[in-house]
């Protein structure tokens, strides 16, 4: 595989990021650990080495432009998949202490070689986010839960809202096109004691646009909830 060394860091530069020698080699191990362990397990579709550094990592760094992450903020990234955006943010600022959530075990397999390989230091956790989301060592115990890609914003907020603590928030991650999407969700974010706290869009150096969301936790909420997988998905809030 090609270095993307020299395309990420301008890459990066161009959303205000400025990654170190060490960082950069970091990713350049990622990549190559993706594109080899995608040829025997369905990891990503995306396999040309530029759009990894873009549509992968750039994407995933996005989150650092419009949230201030505290020192050792306690992060959980939902639905993890391949590592995104979790494994990105945890290479630029290590100090966060990461939990990687997912429901295919063979991903998380993955993933323990990336943070082996890296000498990262991660929380793995084999679970659906419903079954994991009323587990009370995880349940509104987290800074920050980001998700990517993972769900419609109205069962995505069931899934990923019961892990936000206090003040924390959820960082949804979404297309150029969000605004339905937030639309239909609104009696889920309230539902959940939540707000929507701010909507930043941004086009990434390739052109292609993207929306974060910033919901914060303002106060409690049922028990009830998050419901079985099932019942999020015929009934969403």
């Amino acid at each position: 595989m090609r270095d993307i060394t020299l395309l990420l860091s301008d890459y990066a530069e161009k959303i205000g990021i400025y990654l170190t020698k060490e960082q950069l080699c970091a990713f350049q191990t990622y990549a190559e650990l993706l594109m080899q362990w995608n040829e025997k397990m369905n990891l990503t579709a995306i396999k040309e080495p530029g759009e990894i550094a873009m549509k992968h990592f750039i994407d995933s760094l996005t989150i650092f432009s419009c949230i201030e992450l505290k020192k050792e903020a306690k992060v959980i990234d939902v639905g993890t998949g391949a590592g995104f955006p979790g494994i990105p943010m945890k290479i630029y600022r290590e100090d966060i202490q990461l939990t990687l959530l997912d429901s295919l075990n063979k991903r998380l397999i993955f993933l323990e070689e990336v943070c082996s390989q890296l000498h990262l230091e991660t929380k793995r956790i084999h679970a659906r986010a419903e079954q994991a989301g009323r587990d009370f060592s995880l349940r509104m115990k987290f800074d920050i839960v980001t998700a990517r890609a993972v769900a419609p914003l109205r069962i995505l907020c069931e899934y990923c809202l019961p892990f936000v603590r206090f003040d924390g928030v959820f960082v949804a991650m979404k297309g150029p096109n969000a605004q339905q999407e937030i639309k239909e969700a609104q009696n889920a974010i309230q539902v959940l004691g939540c707000e929507l706290e701010e909507v930043q869009t941004f086009v990434l150096p390739d052109g292609s646009c993207r929306s974060i969301l910033v919901i914060r936790r303002q106060k409690s909420f049922s028990g009830e909830f998050p419901r079985h997988g099932s019942k999020i998905a015929k009934n969403p809030l």
